[in-house]
């Protein structure tokens, strides 16, 4: 077996795990309408702008000659693997999505995917979150995927009700202090 097959193997299995979908079996992959169009402009943008500069660049160094060790085309070929991964990727997404607007959402008194929940722990530390897709979610910001044992432990539930959640850091008991769907 040659070496330029090693690798290439090697590198089409570390595709496939990177690849490896986040959501469990039959789960639907719900988004925000925001958190649709974040990932259809990066799509659009990968598909527009950054491939096809790429495949610029990775034509214009194969023509120089010896492609061993050129590294203009060592880095484009590797780069537009990674854009095409990553456009395969955002593709499977969006064809699998399903969008659920907040603002269409029923039963405002409870919470639901798309709500924005502020409640306390038995610290007395004061949070506030909002449920998202599995795609849009981002601690820091606040925002948590709705398949997370916090938000989970929420759904369904009304200000006033408590919940005991199990974290990393063991169980803890939740209070919902308020419930806000987008206006």
């Amino acid at each position: 077996m040659s070496k330029a097959f090693t690798t290439e193997n090697a590198e089409q299995e570390e595709d496939e795990l990177e690849e490896a979908d986040v959501l469990p079996p039959s789960t639907k992959n719900y988004m925000t309408p925001a958190g649709f169009k974040v990932l259809q402009d990066e799509l659009h943008h990968l598909l527009r702008v950054e491939r096809p500069k790429m495949t610029e660049i990775v034509g214009w160094a194969a023509g120089n000659g010896d492609r061993s060790e050129n590294g203009d085309y060592i880095y484009g070929k590797k780069r537009l693997r990674e854009i095409d991964r990553r456009l395969r990727y955002l593709t499977k997404r969006l064809e699998n999505a399903e969008v659920v607007d907040p603002k269409k959402q029923q039963g405002l008194d409870r919470v639901f995917f798309g709500a924005t929940v502020t409640y306390v722990k038995e610290d007395d530390t004061e949070l506030t979150v909002k449920i998202v897709g599995i795609d849009e979610a981002n601690p820091s910001e606040g925002k948590i995927s709705w398949l997370s044992p916090v938000a989970r432990a929420l759904m369904k539930l009304r200000t006033g009700d408590s919940v005991e959640v199990k974290t990393v850091g063991g169980k803890e008991m939740l209070e919902v202090l308020e419930i806000k769907y987008p206006i």
